[in-house]
């Protein structure tokens, strides 16, 4: 009897980094986030529902065919238990930001969305009684269009330009904090034209839509069985107890709310004078504020530039800073906070923190790391900050030869056209094996290998480019004969070690790229060519960790200036001759026969 293995579950790579992704995302919601799933849940039914109001422009009958099913769909138990859930949570964080917020420095577009959040409540009461709780206390059908709008046209005129305002201040609304979301993702720049079209479009149609639809709805009222059959008005009973709750209590519970929310504000801010006071440094300037602000509020209330496309929402981490004093007493960061610095690339280095996070208990200087005048653009089209790091790289130096002396000879249209060729060629070997064009200086380019690989790869890459920059140039070579007197030649210089990268720059002018060196090193022997009247040169650390054989090309000992001790290196004046050993190398040695 043969007894099996037990089976083995094979975790694979990819599922466990699937896993981690979604766990990392779980802990990268935040109260801001949960606020905007939310608000995105009552923008749908805005929208269904001044879509509906727009269809009124081709007939009431459309208006309430359409109904019908936008009452269906929000009707179902769970999405109408979604709705309502989505609108109280929405407007409790709503009062909850607004006891947070430790400064009223708005802009216009932040103070308009505010402002028009906070109305909403009051300006939807009304309406809200008539067509939902009436139904709730005292169990009546929910009217379709026929009721309201005969109420609204004729027997309280007013109403109809509160319903307007309602749906205008609404709209506004949902599309600021839309704007604020959509603005930092990679397709708004493209996609804006058509939400923008949308967003103006659909207010003013909709108003049209239930003005027609309310004058159709007019006309059949003056038939008797039409109006008996759709016509149900409210008991005076029940109207005056729902008026009561709409037009008397409700407001007076949301003033209630509004007043509890600042007494809230004072309450905190004496508890926090208490406290005392830290001393937060900033290049050239240090500010005494309050215990308990994030650095952030504290550069908002002091005046101190600080960049922050989100608005402190914990988005878009521009306002991010590096700590440089102790960081030992500093709070450990939020999940949302670890979650935003993981997808810029700044999560490995504790010093780094988002200043709109970050709530020191103590004192601490921080450097800002963006300017403070970026925006939503600088967001769109960067993924990703390399704010440095140490890194093992292969750095490539190919520079072409005799573009002085074309210069000389030649128009300065078909001096660049020449130049720029030669670029092409060897930046398309570059991609082609691997690597990445990094750096264009004149008629020269370095390239990086090993970015997003093992060293041993990156070397072999970095062979490869040159065999093929040789290929690519022979090629061009061959296409401008009749224009070149004599064919393009180039130097190539190979070096690999650690490197920092990182990016290197000016504000919006910033390129990533690698330090070190290696650097240093490649270029030297790139300008080594010249004299040894070779192609390539490659250091013994790259011929080295590639597993390439050392007896196959020719090896010497130059001085490096700036090194006290010479270098050994392989000379290569056949460049084509590095891609044959890289494939004899990748060839499977030929397996025993056994008896």
């Amino acid at each position: 009897m043969t007894m099996q293995a037990p089976a083995i579950v094979d975790v694979r790579p990819a599922d466990r980094a699937a896993s981690n992704g979604i766990v990392r995302w779980l802990r990268g919601i935040g109260i801001r986030q949960v606020r905007l799933a939310c608000g995105l849940v009552m923008f749908s039914y805005i929208f269904s529902h001044f879509f509906n109001h727009a269809l009124g422009n081709f007939s009431y009958a459309t208006m309430e065919a359409w109904l019908r099913f936008h009452v269906w769909w929000w009707r179902i138990p769970v999405v109408n238990f979604t709705l309502y859930a989505a609108a109280s949570i929405h407007f409790g964080l709503g009062l909850w930001a607004l006891y947070q917020r430790r400064t009223f420095r708005y802009t216009f577009i932040e103070i308009t969305q505010l402002l028009f959040g906070l109305s909403i409540p009051l300006l939807l009461a009304s309406h809200f009684g008539i067509v939902r709780l009436g139904g709730v206390m005292f169990g009546r059908d929910p009217p379709f269009y026929a009721a309201p709008l005969l109420a609204y046209w004729v027997t309280r005129p007013h109403m109809m330009y509160v319903q307007f305002v309602l749906l205008t201040v609404a709209w506004v609304h949902g599309c600021i904090g839309l704007y604020f979301w959509l603005r930092l993702k990679p397709f708004y720049r493209w996609a804006w034209p058509l939400l923008f079209a949308i967003a103006v479009l659909l207010p003013p149609l909709a108003m049209t839509g239930t003005h027609r639809g309310a004058h159709e709805v007019t006309e059949l009222a003056q038939q008797p069985q039409w109006r008996a059959a759709h016509i149900k008005p409210t008991p005076p009973a029940q109207r005056a107890a729902i008026e009561d709750i709409t037009l008397y209590y409700f407001p007076i519970a949301y003033g209630a709310a509004i007043l509890l929310v600042f007494a809230a504000r004072g309450v905190r801010a004496l508890i926090e004078r208490r406290r005392g006071s830290i001393i937060v440094s900033y290049p050239g300037r240090k500010v005494r504020t309050p215990r308990g602000l994030t650095i952030l509020e504290t550069s908002l209330r002091y005046n101190v530039p600080h960049a922050s496309v989100c608005g402190g929402k914990a988005r878009c981490s521009t306002c991010r800073v590096r700590v440089i004093s102790d960081r030992a007493a500093l709070p450990p960061p939020t999940g949302r906070e670890s979650f935003v610095l993981a997808r810029v690339g700044a999560s490995a280095n504790p010093a780094v923190r988002l200043a709109c996070q970050l709530r020191p208990k103590g004192d601490v200087a921080v450097i800002p790391l963006l300017p403070a005048n970026i925006g939503a653009d600088f967001v769109r089209n960067r993924n990703r900050v390399n704010i440095g790091e140490e890194h093992y790289v292969v750095s490539m130096f190919i520079d072409m030869r005799g573009s002085t002396r074309l210069a000389e000879t030649r128009l300065p249209f078909d001096t660049v056209f020449l130049i720029n060729r030669f670029l092409e060629a060897a930046s398309q070997a570059v991609v082609d094996s691997g690597g990445q064009p990094n750096q264009f200086v004149g008629d020269g380019l370095l390239a990086l290998f090993g970015l997003d690989c093992d060293p041993a790869t990156a070397c072999r890459q970095a062979i490869r480019a040159a065999a093929v920059v040789a290929s690519n140039v022979e090629y061009m070579n061959h296409e401008l004969a009749g224009e070149l007197q004599q064919p393009v030649q180039f130097g190539i210089g190979i070096h690999g070690g650690e490197v920092i990268i990182g990016d290197i720059g000016f504000r919006d002018h910033t390129v990533f790229t690698a330090l070190g060196d290696p650097v240093n090193v490649a270029a030297r022997l790139q300008d080594m060519t010249k004299a040894h009247n070779c192609s390539v040169i490659i250091s013994e650390e790259v011929y080295r960790r590639a597993g390439l054989p050392s007896d196959r090309l020719t090896r010497t000992e130059v001085s490096i200036r700036g090194r006290d001790q010479a270098m050994t290196v392989c000379t290569v004046t056949e460049p084509a001759l590095l891609a044959s050993l890289l494939d004899e190398q990748a060839e499977p040695e030929p397996a025993a026969i056994s008896a």
